[in-house]
């Protein structure tokens, strides 16, 4: 059991975050920009500047960063040096880049390109592979899809979910696209403007959403969906 107690996220008079969550197995937190999930991921890596107030109490990790936890960063294409080759960005030996990139489907001729050399896709397996070189107990999606084309985003979903069922982690998928976690993630919680209005189990609040904000993000999900060949 993860649980997160307290999370209060504010400057010297605004309150930016203010939430408590609790799940088994995998989780998403959903909102759209601005709502608050990607300062929360950024606080349990510790990656928030000195100029904010950070109260945390969590249980169930240590959360520092290379430790039990690893994060997929929204954006592969800012994600890694494009000056490095991506061997050189690994920090561990080439044989075990090698294991990590066979598990997430990439070829092993990959290492000695430059990220400039891949597409989307590939660069976002190569960041869930530097996550598993952590070994991570926890992983943590901030938005991993946003920046791939429909094929890549599907691609990438897939491999988490198999990764997800292989190695037994614990993962929360933070994001706007309800879609996007319907089969990956077993509940959740709506966050909008730093606070938790709904959560609960993922399929029981897609199937009868309580918030009418929540009824909104579930429209638009559905409504993208239309669109897809």
């Amino acid at each position: 059991m993860f649980t997160c107690k307290r999370l209060k996220i504010s400057t010297d008079d605004i309150k930016l975050v203010d939430i408590n969550f609790s799940f088994k197995n995998s989780f998403a937190l959903i909102g759209e920009s601005g709502s608050g999930k990607s300062l929360s991921l950024k606080a349990f890596l510790g990656m928030l500047p000195s100029s904010l107030h950070v109260e945390m109490d969590l249980d169930g990790f240590e959360v520092i960063k290379g430790k039990s936890v690893a994060l997929v960063p929204q954006n592969p294409f800012t994600a890694l040096s494009p000056l490095t080759k991506i061997i050189d960005q690994f920090l561990i030996s080439r044989e075990e880049a090698e294991d990590y990139f066979e598990m997430v489907g990439l070829e092993k001729s990959f290492l000695d390109r430059f990220p400039s050399e891949l597409s989307g896709g590939q660069l976002q397996r190569v960041v869930i592979a530097f996550a598993f070189a952590l070994k991570p107990k926890l992983l943590l999606l901030d938005e991993p899809t946003t920046a791939l084309d429909i094929k890549s985003k599907e691609a990438i979903l897939e491999l988490l979910k198999t990764l997800h069922v292989e190695h037994g982690f614990k993962l929360i998928f933070v994001t706007h696209d309800i879609d996007a976690v319907e089969e990956l993630c077993k509940e959740i919680a709506i966050i909008k403007d730093g606070s938790i209005i709904e959560s609960g189990n993922l399929k029981e609040v897609i199937a009868n959403p309580k918030n009418e904000y929540t009824k909104e993000l579930i429209d638009s999900s559905f409504k993208n969906r239309e669109f897809r060949i």
